[in-house]
């Protein structure tokens, strides 16, 4: 945004130096004309003065005044040059600074949608977080009842003794372990006396 700030301000500067140019090429035009009506008035005025007795003297006047009026068309038509040279340098980096405006203002709209992509992405992550924690503190919740189920019913038989401490997951599976070999074992028991 500063960047495209200060590129429109060069291009009002810009702007503003091509219309004085433009302006200034006007006046010297219209000073150039009158000069030249002014050439063309004494060149009518050196005719009519042919005739009369003081021609010499007229006529040095009038050459005098015709060489001052050609170095001064002279001089505002070399002005007019430097000044269409500097309004064409102008209108180039005018057109230059108007390219690189719209090149930073489609930049700036696509880092805005990347933005605002970017920003749609991180709440869509933000609320599958949420989904996982509230799925994970679920299965937790169900896990932990599951595994109090369990010592439950491991420690809930009859001769087994109630743990004292916090079990551990190794030590819950070796009661179960346990408990499962001796119904195999007694049942293993039961087939061999034929019992059903």
């Amino acid at each position: 945004t500063g960047a495209m700030c200060s590129l429109q301000r060069q291009l009002e500067i810009q702007e503003s130096q091509l219309r004085r140019a433009k302006s200034e090429k006007e006046r010297l035009q219209k000073e150039l004309r009158e000069r030249e009506n002014q050439l063309r008035a004494m060149s009518a005025k050196f005719c009519s003065l042919r005739e009369e007795r003081k021609h010499e003297e007229m006529m040095a006047t009038i050459e005098k005044e015709n060489c001052s009026l050609r170095q001064v068309v002279t001089e505002q038509e070399s002005k007019l040059a430097e000044q269409n040279k500097l309004i064409s340098d102008l209108q180039g980096t005018v057109n230059q600074l108007k390219t690189e405006a719209l090149t930073n203002r489609y930049h700036i709209h696509k880092q805005q949608r990347a933005q605002e992509e970017m920003q749609s992405q991180a709440e869509t992550l933000q609320h599958m977080e949420l989904q996982t924690r509230v799925a994970l503190e679920c299965v937790t919740s169900r896990f932990e009842r599951f595994r109090s189920k369990i010592i439950q019913a491991t420690f809930g038989t009859a001769g087994s003794k109630p743990p004292q401490a916090e079990l551990t997951d190794e030590e819950v599976l070796e009661a179960m372990q346990k408990i499962i070999n001796e119904r195999i074992e007694f049942h293993q028991m039961l087939k061999q006396k034929g019992v059903r």
